[in-house]
């Protein structure tokens, strides 16, 4: 169960960014399923996830919130964003989690070096998304996220 510190009247966001249908149904079921469920924000690729971040939607996303992020997507793959967004001085301290299908060394290595918080396989989150559940929630109610 996923249960964030934050105050009552402010909404934890996860940000998910995947363009993979199932898998994004998938996370959706997953916190559905939570007695608190943080709001989901899903974009497909990692330039609309930065669109999101900086402000340059019509709903961009507000603190506190962490990101899912897949590796291999169109137009801006996960890895190139995780450059971006540690570039960018508003966002370079933001939460990310990489969610991927990849469990190529490299791309561990390269996420790493681009200091997320942890590295996920899709295939070893358990049916039904439940150790990435169990994961967040851990991270969540241990961790002091900024607002």
């Amino acid at each position: 169960m996923l249960n964030p510190s934050t105050p009552a009247k402010e909404q934890f966001t996860i940000l998910l960014v995947d363009d993979d249908d199932l898998d994004a149904k998938a996370v959706e079921r997953m916190l559905a399923k939570q007695p608190n469920p943080p709001k989901l924000v899903r974009v497909a690729n990692g330039f609309q996830a930065l669109e999101k971040l900086q402000s340059q939607t019509d709903h961009p996303i507000q603190p506190p919130y962490l990101v899912l992020l897949d590796l291999n997507m169109p137009k801006m793959g996960g890895l190139e964003f995780l450059e971006e967004i540690r570039k960018d001085p508003k966002l370079h301290s933001s939460v990310i989690f990489v969610l991927t299908t990849s469990s190529a060394d490299q791309d561990k290595v390269a996420a790493y070096q681009n200091h997320v918080a942890g590295y996920i396989v899709k295939s070893e989150v358990g049916p039904d998304y439940n150790h990435l559940s169990t994961m967040l929630n851990h991270y969540l109610n241990t961790v002091s996220l900024l607002h």
